[in-house]
């Protein structure tokens, strides 16, 4: 069968990546991809809905793969259902999950899955009135989508109405933060679970662990994710339990009674609060780089997971997954995440290392490839070193051996993925 995957990312190479090795898939396009995925298949560059589905009816395309939020939330899903097109990911009404904070945030409320205490508003004073029953850190979160920037931590009262002020005036994220959600800071470990849906039934897979923060012990500004793992040690059968039977089947009950029924990625992030699974908020798509850990472990074959999703078949799946621990690592550019980086070509050394060669592969995400044939970091999170072992050390190590090989002007990564399982072990 012949694939479309819509995006550019690392999130995208991914899955193309996993498709690649499926001996059911033909050809793989993607729209628009990046300077890497020429590599795996052919890159189109196309971005209309319209245009994308006359791309897919004219190559015989079975199946379209969305990868960010934004078409998504701008209803892709929606015109490829009319044009009868099979495409993975959830409709317009659906992605309002993630599309609204707002939306998000009273859904959980209304199908009591357990979230943060909150208030949603458009008013200033409002605001600063229930800042001032929390205690701080104190969270503050845009509507709308920010490209993942929308969360302002504020570490004191002042600086939370100050972050309210900011984006309801608009000067922060425009009009994505004219209305917000003030909530309390829940403190315990943080996890990236995703649930494949179908509408009715899901396919939960291994639980992965992100590492936000810029710089090693979870220092610095955050960023779209400096590398991740999966699955962590962090997760336990109970926790598992407790997200199935209080979170991901009130969800999708919810969804369908109220007439959105949620086909595609529910990217569910938890934070664990005394052993207590508590909602930080929905996303519709893979995390980025959760992405990138999560699709070498899959087993079985990835068309089966995706297409089955797409058309209401997950019953009749059979999904597997090795008994492995990926580790990935992003490398990005210089001046990441405050100011885009001049150009630098990349250049990786040819692997010796025995353990690497099969066990370790790169990821590309801002890449690009330029008249010489050459590969440039051109992006702020250029690529992500992935590993693979029995073990989480022992991925984490090939992770970083290949990190080694790598090579462009300004590179900057984190040393300690995967700390906070390896700390203790």
């Amino acid at each position: 069968m012949n694939i479309l995957i819509i995006g550019s990312g690392g999130r995208e190479y991914s899955i193309g990546l996993a498709l690649k090795r499926d001996k059911n898939v033909g050809k793989l396009y993607f729209a628009p991809g990046n300077g890497a995925t020429d590599m795996l298949g052919e890159n189109v560059a196309l971005s209309d809905f319209s245009d994308l589905a006359d791309f897919a009816e004219a190559h015989s395309v079975v199946l379209t793969i969305v990868g960010p939020e934004a078409p998504l939330v701008e209803g892709i899903v929606d015109y490829f259902r009319e044009r009868e097109l099979t495409i993975f990911g959830p409709t317009a009404a659906a992605a309002q999950l993630e599309g609204s904070k707002i939306f998000m945030k009273n859904f959980l409320a209304r199908h009591n899955v357990p979230t943060a205490r909150y208030i949603e508003t458009d008013s200033l004073d409002a605001a600063v009135a229930f800042i001032s029953t929390l205690e701080a850190p104190i969270v503050v979160k845009a509507d709308g989508l920010c490209g993942g920037k929308g969360v302002i931590i504020a570490q004191s009262h002042d600086e939370a109405k100050v972050a309210a002020a900011d984006m309801l005036a608009g000067s922060s994220f425009g009009d994505a933060g004219t209305s917000i959600v003030v909530e309390e800071f829940l403190d315990g470990y943080e996890l990236s679970v995703f649930a494949i849906c179908d509408g009715k039934d899901y396919v939960v897979l291994p639980a992965a662990q992100d590492h936000k923060r810029l710089l090693n012990e979870d220092q610095g500004p955050n960023t779209g994710g400096m590398g991740a793992y999966a699955p962590t040690p962090l997760v336990t059968n109970e926790i598992y339990a407790k997200l199935d039977e209080r979170v991901i089947r009130p969800t999708l009950k919810g969804m369908e009674e109220e007439g959105h029924p949620f086909t595609g990625v529910l990217f569910i992030g938890v934070m664990v609060v005394n052993g207590e699974p508590v909602i930080l908020e929905y996303n519709v798509r893979f995390g980025d780089p959760e992405c990138e850990e999560l699709m070498p472990l899959l087993k079985s074959p990835a068309s089966e997971l995706f297409l089955k999703a797409a058309t209401g078949n997950l019953a009749d799946a059979k999904i597997a997954f090795y008994d492995k621990y990926a580790v990935g690592v992003v490398m990005a550019s210089k001046d990441y995440p405050y100011k885009n980086s001049l150009p630098a070509e990349i250049v990786i050394d040819k692997i010796h290392h025995t353990d690497l060669e099969g066990e370790s592969h790169i990821s590309y995400a801002g890449v690009s490839r330029e008249a010489d044939g050459k590969l440039y970091a051109t992006g702020g999170r250029v690529l992500v070193c992935v590993g693979l072992g029995d073990s989480i050390r022992e991925a984490r190590d090939r992770a970083y051996m290949l990190v080694g090989q790598v090579h462009f002007v300004g590179k900057q990564c984190r040393t300690d993925i995967a700390y906070q399982a390896l700390r203790d072990s």
